[in-house]
């Protein structure tokens, strides 16, 4: 029972084992387990299995350890120093997922949003491409660009003058990142088809 699950929880990869974990594959999944896995957990997120596998997008991390640990520094960095408030954030991060369908993604971060504040009926919203009435309306303009940033590859310049006003230019910036890093994040989690937990 318990490896059919982990196996569906792979998706196209195996779920690592941590007894055979090589050096730089248990020091990536010490960093993971005290950061990302961490915040997961605090937001009510299952990370790994109940024998210790991680899942989501911390198992394919394990099979490519030195790219990974940079990248997982740029997740750890990136809401310690971004102007936008956690609400944005998570709109941002839900509308890309949205886009992507990638479930694993908008699994956690629906729950990352709820525990933001935001309502479940703009959790719900978010999941399905849609901007929801109750955001606020620099939430409202933060979906927006993250959809059609990822939709169209480009923002239209009336879009554009409302972000710019809404977050400045060092907002968009930190919105660009982002968008790319859960752009990465929704590659990973689509290409070996990555379910969320039942």
């Amino acid at each position: 029972m318990t490896t059919v699950q982990n196996s569906a929880l792979g998706g196209r990869l195996p779920l690592v084992d941590p007894a055979e974990l090589t050096d730089d594959q248990k020091g990536l999944s010490d960093l993971l387990s005290n950061t990302l896995v961490a915040w997961a957990k605090s937001v009510g997120v299952e990370a790994a299995t109940k024998d210790g596998r991680l899942i989501g997008p911390f198992n394919p991390a394990l099979y490519s350890p030195a790219i990974s640990a940079k990248f997982i520094e740029l997740q750890m960095f990136e809401p310690m120093h971004t102007s936008l408030n956690e609400r944005v954030r998570q709109v941002v991060i839900l509308a890309v997922g949205a886009v992507w369908r990638a479930d694993y993604e908008l699994y956690a971060h629906s729950a990352a949003a709820r525990a933001a504040g935001i309502s479940e009926h703009a959790v719900k919203a978010l999941v399905n491409g849609e901007i929801a009435d109750d955001l606020s309306d620099e939430e409202k303009i933060a979906g927006r660009v993250a959809r059609q940033l990822c939709l169209d590859h480009r923002v239209d310049d009336t879009l554009y003058g409302e972000a710019e006003k809404a977050f400045g230019r060092q907002g968009l910036v930190d919105m660009a990142a982002l968008i790319g890093a859960y752009n990465a994040v929704c590659t990973t989690l689509t290409m070996f088809n990555i379910a969320a937990p039942a």
